[in-house]
């Protein structure tokens, strides 16, 4: 029986929510207490009275609504809003004026803070500045243009403390979708070790002992062996590799946090950056060897490309020039400010001056296809060889002069 994975989704915003919707309770007893126990100080008292209760009622009634974000419209969000700010404006018609220009309180008091928190939780600190912003006006209508100091500072407060909310509720999201990512990539890891346990336990050996096999029967046999041989490197560098394909690399701080993001390059833009990596793994075979770091290498997207055709280009000198039975490999190294990738082969080597006797002969292959790639990127391309010992070809793609 196939085993069965619980998976917990957690979620940084519900417990936010829930105390919203606490809040909006605990503020609507709140002003309802407080106009009882001041209600023989107001002008019209049943205006009041009949204000608080289409609160009490609201509150109860959307009480599921500020629950959650999902539940959140932005209707609502405009209707709540819009009963906060009439409560404010219709305050001259119910309390007095010496007590208004006393700083008295408004007739949602401090629920309409409530209101105004729903607004940054879900859209941020752009959406808790303006609806603040509309609280903040209503206040100074109310007082003529003329508010007290304790009605700024509460004014001010709620415009500081929503913004400040709304900009923690965006960090967290973003913080939160690191986190899921960071558990698919995970989740993935996982299944792509099993398979590469399956493939190791199956077509591999398979593989190898055919290549065996071939070998020893010699003739077509052995063709078929190395072909086999050929499959198997492949193969065990798509397992290894973890089948990357193409990537590129955001680096996205508008949500309040730094997230690297790896997405698959559309075929033929060249918008982002690469991932070299998987660029050059496809090179790798039974006679080349491709060593790289453990995470990602990115490149903009020509420069990532150029420095791939240059490898491509040193691996065809190999092919041509060391044999067919010489081996290669590709070693690629990020030291953060410049990239590395050697190449290396253990043909014969180059004699002294046959690079210049080719370049004279109008054989551009390595002036060309290598150095004059990598001078293009602002790069270098060193080549040694001695005689007998093979050859290595060094390509350094510096950072920040890439375009």
């Amino acid at each position: 029986m196939a085993r069965r994975e619980r998976v917990v989704r957690m979620s940084v915003e519900q417990p936010l929510w829930r105390a919203l919707t606490a809040y909006r309770l605990l503020t609507m007893v709140y002003a309802v207490l407080l106009f009882a126990s001041a209600y023989r100080g107001f002008d019209r008292p049943w205006t009041a009275a009949g204000y608080l209760a289409v609160l009490t009622v609201w509150t109860l009634v959307t009480r599921r609504r500020a629950a959650s974000a999902a539940a959140c419209t932005r209707r609502f969000l405009a209707l709540d809003l819009t009963v906060a700010l009439a409560g404010i404006l219709l305050t001259p018609l119910a309390d007095s004026h010496d007590r208004i220009a006393g700083g008295g309180p408004t007739l949602p008091s401090i629920w309409t803070a409530g209101s105004v928190l729903a607004f940054a939780l879900k859209g941020g600190w752009r959406w808790a500045g303006i609806a603040s912003t509309f609280v903040a006006v209503a206040n100074l209508v109310i007082h003529g243009g003329d508010p007290t100091r304790d009605t700024l500072h509460n004014v001010l407060l709620v415009w500081v403390a929503s913004i400040a909310i709304g900009y923690v509720v965006e960090v967290a999201r973003a913080s939160e979708a690191t986190l899921a990512r960071a558990l698919e990539i995970e989740a993935a890891t996982r299944e792509r070790e099993r398979l590469a346990r399956d493939i190791h336990d199956g077509v591999l050996q398979v593989l190898a002992m055919v290549q065996r096999r071939g070998s020893e029967l010699g003739g077509e046999a052995a063709e078929l062996g190395r072909m086999a041989g050929e499959q198997e490197v492949a193969l065990r560098t798509l397992v290894s590799s973890g089948l990357v394909p193409p990537s590129r690399v955001s680096h996205d701080e508008s949500l309040g946090a730094l997230v690297d993001t790896y997405e698959v390059e559309e075929p033929g833009g060249d918008g982002g950056e690469l991932d070299l990596r998987a660029l050059l793994a496809p090179h790798a075979g039974s006679r080349v060897s491709f060593a790289e770091p453990g995470a990602p290498v990115p490149l903009p997207v020509p420069a990532a490309r150029e420095l791939a055709a240059a490898v491509g280009a040193a691996l065809d000198n190999v092919r041509k020039h060391a044999g067919e039975g010489a081996r290669a490999w590709i070693l690629l190294e990020d030291w953060g400010d410049e990239v590395i990738v050697t190449v290396r082969d253990d043909g014969p080597g180059i004699a002294a001056g046959r690079l210049d006797q080719a370049a004279g002969e109008g054989r551009m292959g390595v002036p060309l296809s290598i150095r004059g790639r990598l001078r293009d990127l602002g790069g270098s391309a060193e080549l040694v060889s001695v005689p007998g010992q093979g050859t290595e070809v060094e390509l350094k793609v510096p950072r920040g002069r890439t375009q």
